[in-house]
């Protein structure tokens, strides 16, 4: 007797943390399923916990081995942590992708930016359309987030349907694009859904979250009340900020100048998809010398302290084109993503520093969340009503706190599962029925690496202890030919007592390799080996930290 087809999901991302986003479905029984991903995003590389790495993605090790099973690629929205993935890893899988307009426009924008890119071939589809993808029937489903064209995804089998909600919240004045679909969210729940996977990265947060049309108010009023120059900074990709900002700046009669590649690059698609339309034309940074003080404001790039960004580059006073006086206002409309503090603190500081004056979400309502707070995901359980919820998009703690609230909620079942984890929906009781291989790969460069290569543990070390380099010119004997040759890396000059760390090691090394009994002195690999020991050990005992070392023995025949 044949077994029914099970319905599967698994995170590869974006449980956990926060970023990296691929959820996989798979339709079939455990010999031969079909597999439909969404979305394939990254989070940005932390410079002080991965020295070097731009970005982080999602180990696809697995799909790249059910490449011939793998139906599709739907993308929930255009965000960087949902789809900054794809051109570097869709040439592993070469599967058909799915978008609606706004999100497949700015796709190739990006394609088209990036030297060497491939090219990607991406199907258009309709908001709230409805489309087959393999044994999938795909729903793209309108909600409120911080860009335009955001989708929670209905996933419609035989076994079920499944509500993916993407990153979502409720706002019935979002400025620009279509409001959460409650209307065809209750519709389903009158249909019966199996399970919602869910955004939990504003669950820890009571009430509601406030709407853009909040921040649009408080953004025209402190552009109003500005005299001096404004700068404001804020995601690129929130085109209804963006819009915000640029109806503030026609209220107070200031010609808006874009001062950033992304920032341009995101008005040219908006304009494109006419979510601008009524706008008169932005000005490129050329144009910003030309205006009086309170005639002009800067839509920057930076919000989040990026070091080749235009606000850090302005901040620095070595922006080409744009600068800032005493008096001068700077607004950041965006929140601090966590880890980025430090960074952002840094250019805040300096702004301040220079007498400018800097609003922050501290100060007044210039930012609101695009995700959902705690009455918000409460509305959704009570308009869907789900069998099961398993929380994603969240750290542990968001994760914790997203299932609680369903349990309260009366869900019956909620599940709080890892990366990897291979879920059974239904038919029958949902449970983890397996582990897929899972992890991260490391954009290091031009070069993806697995997160086990060496480069990235061997820097962390280098950052903390340095590196100590000897090489050895020695004869057949073991005779040194030459001085040995000591570079010490990232190592203090001098020991506490004030004696030179260079002459401590090159005196260690003579003593040790004349010391070498004979044998040992004829094996490099030997002679080697006894110097980094005692190298690395004094060191230690001067400095208080193990270094790496490095020995080069060369036999010289004579």
């Amino acid at each position: 007797m044949t077994r029914p087809d099970e319905l599967t999901f698994s995170p590869l991302g974006g449980v956990g943390q926060i970023g990296m986003n691929l959820s996989i479905y798979g339709l079939g029984n455990r010999h031969q399923r079909s597999w439909l991903a969404i979305d394939l995003g990254v989070y940005f590389g932390d410079e002080e916990h991965l020295p070097g790495i731009d970005l982080v993605m999602p180990d696809i090790t697995f799909l790249e081995k059910q490449k011939k099973n793998l139906v599709g690629l739907v993308l929930t929205h255009a965000h960087e942590d949902h789809f900054g993935a794809i051109i570097d890893l869709w040439p592993k899988l070469q599967c058909p992708i799915y978008a609606t307009k706004f999100s497949a426009s700015l796709f190739e924008a990006k394609c088209a930016a990036e030297r060497g890119a491939p090219k990607i071939p991406v199907t258009v589809v309709e908001s709230g359309s409805r489309f087959n993808v393999g044994p999938f029937e795909v729903e793209m489903i309108p909600v409120a987030h911080s860009i335009p064209e955001s989708h929670a995804i209905a996933l419609h089998t035989p076994v079920g349907t499944v509500l993916h909600t993407g990153d979502w919240k409720i706002d019935p004045t979002p400025i620009i694009g279509k409001p959460t679909d409650e209307k065809r969210l209750r519709e389903l729940g009158d249909e019966g859904v199996l399970a919602i996977i869910g955004d939990s990265t504003n669950a820890v947060r009571d009430g509601r979250s406030p709407s853009e049309m909040e921040v649009a108010a408080t953004l025209t009023k402190l552009v109003m009340a500005s005299k001096g120059r404004v700068a404001v900074t804020t995601f690129a990709s929130n085109v209804a900020r963006v819009r915000a900002v640029a109806e503030a700046a026609q209220a107070a009669g200031r010609e808006v100048v874009l001062v950033g590649r992304a920032m341009e690059r995101v008005v040219q698609v908006a304009r494109e998809c006419g979510y601008l339309d009524g706008l008169p034309a932005f000005r490129n940074a050329d144009y910003y010398g030309h205006f009086p003080p309170d005639k002009v404001l800067a839509l920057c790039t930076g919000s989040q302290g990026e070091s080749r960004a235009a606000l850090a580059r302005i901040a620095n006073d070595d922006h080409p084109l744009v600068t800032l006086n005493k008096g001068d206002t700077v607004i950041f409309s965006s929140r601090t993503i966590p880890g980025n503090e430090k960074a952002v603190g840094t250019i805040i500081n300096g702004l301040v520093t220079q007498g400018i004056e800097v609003i922050t979400d501290r100060d007044a309502l210039v930012h609101v969340s695009g995700h959902p707070r705690r009455d918000e995901l409460r509305d959704m359980i009570s308009w869907v009503r789900p069998e099961l919820l398993i929380p994603v998009h969240g750290e542990a703690l968001h994760l914790s706190e997203h299932a609680k609230l369903a349990r309260a909620c009366g869900v019956p079942k909620v599940m709080i599962v890892k990366t990897g984890d291979l879920v059974k929906l239904g038919p029958g009781d949902s449970a983890v029925i397996d582990e897929l291989p899972s992890g991260r790969l490391f954009k290091d460069g031009a070069i993806l690496e697995s997160e086990k290569s060496r480069a990235v543990t061997e820097r962390r070390r280098l950052g903390f202890a340095g590196c100590a380099m000897v090489a050895l010119a020695i004869n057949s004997k073991g005779d040194l030919l030459d001085d040995p040759a000591v570079d010490l890396i990232g190592i203090p000059e001098r020991n506490s007592s004030g004696q030179l760390l260079d002459d401590i090691v090159y005196d260690i090394v003579l003593e040790v390799v004349e010391n070498l009994p004979k044998a040992r002195k004829r094996d490099p690999d030997a002679m080697a080996e006894s110097v980094r020991r005692a190298v690395r050990s004094t060191l230690a005992e001067h400095w208080g930290k193990k270094t790496i070392c490095y020995v080069q023995v060369l036999t010289v025949d004579q």
